[in-house]
This record gives C-alpha cells, structure tokens and sequence, in this order.
C-alpha cells in the first residue's frame, strides 16, 4: 500500500512537471510569435496577456516587508508644494504634470507610461509605489532614482504623496507646475529675447521673432 501511494505521488510530480514545462513552452512560443510579428518597436501596445503577467512580476518583484510600509511623512501643503517641483522636474518629462503620460516619451517608450492617476497606481500601497521609485522596473523605462539608505529618503516619500494627489490636482497647481519643468536652450534663449525686448531692447525683438519662424 504504501509502494502504491509512493508511485501514484511521484506520477502526480511528474505530471505537475509536465504542465509546468509545457505552460514555460507556451510563454516562450508566445513570446517568440510577439517578437517575429511586431519586432522589437517600442510603438507596439502590450496585450492584455502582457500586461497581467508584468504586474505579477512586478508584484512577486517587491518585496513582502517592503509592500506593507506606510508613508512615514506627515501630509502637508508645504510637503506637496515640494513634491511638485520634485515631480515637474524629474519625472513630468514621462509622466506629465497631471501624470496622464501623455507626453512625447511617455507614448513612445515600452510599455508606455501608465496614468498614474487610475485605479492600477492607485491602488498600489505606499510601500510598492516607494520601492518603485526608489528601484526602477527591469526592462522600462522607469529608473532607480533611490541612492543611499531608503529610510532617509524624503523625496521618494513626498513624491508616494504627490501620486496620490494627482486624482485631484487643480488647475493652478498644473499651472505652477509648467513654470517648473525643464527647459531647452531653444526656450531658455527665446525667454531671454523676450525679457530683453520687454525690457526695451528693440534689437532682441527681431530675434524673438525670427526665432518662432517655420
């Protein structure tokens, strides 16, 4: 009796095995299909299969004690104040002020960057959106931006905040925020022909305006 129960446990195994081959074997043909049709362009949009098994990666990626951490900082207009310019300045270039990723980067990079203002970012602990910032996603876009040690890092937690808030940004906030994002030299230069020619430099005007011919 128990030489039976033996040989029906190992052939329980071993079919076990086998479907865990042969699902691994439907992944990689899947994923050799997807890469002979669509290539490797970063315009493809991941399907529906894609992107369920990236969020199980990236969720089985985070560590159990690091989901469960909660945003130390207290929430206060000064902190978000803070966190916008943060946010203006290193992460709208992807995101977007109002974290739509509606932007020249945010739409042509793969996968695309999500809006963060819906349920999937929005549902996600302190913890997870922390160690996100602070490690970056394999194979996207999104950088590690943590250095040092994280119990230290205050910008990372404002910015936790500053996710949160985005559902309801205002409009002047977003205005705000405008004045705060990265510039070019081409736009830094036109500024500068404008604060001349306001300032009575008739020279800088013809400069200000040739500069925005097509």
């Amino acid at each position: 009796m128990v030489a039976l129960w033996g040989v029906l446990r190992m052939k329980k195994i071993c079919v076990l095995l086998m479907l865990g081959f042969l699902a691994t074997l439907g992944l990689l043909g899947w994923f050799g299909y997807q890469s002979y049709t669509t290539g490797f362009s970063a315009k493809a949009e991941p399907n529906e299969l894609e992107v369920l098994i990236a969020r199980q990666v990236r969720q089985l990626a985070i560590p159990y004690e690091n989901r469960r951490l909660r945003n130390p900082l207290p929430l206060t207009q000064e902190l978000l104040k803070d966190a916008r310019a943060h946010f203006a300045d290193h992460c709208a270039s992807c995101h977007a002020n109002n974290g739509s990723g509606d932007t020249v980067i945010g739409k042509n990079v793969y996968p695309k960057s999500p809006d963060l203002r819906l349920p999937d970012t929005q549902t996600m602990s302190d913890g997870e959106l922390f160690f996100i910032i602070q490690n970056g996603i394999r194979f996207t876009a999104m950088p590690g931006w943590g250095t040092g040690d994280p119990a230290k890092d205050r910008g990372s937690w404002e910015l936790v905040h500053f996710i949160r808030h985005l559902p309801s940004i205002t409009e002047e906030e977003l205005q705000e925020m405008a004045t705060l994002n990265p510039k070019t030299k081409k736009e830094l230069q036109e500024e500068s022909m404008i604060d001349q020619f306001l300032g009575g430099d008739d020279a800088a005007a013809s400069g200000a305006t040739g500069a925005h011919r097509h």
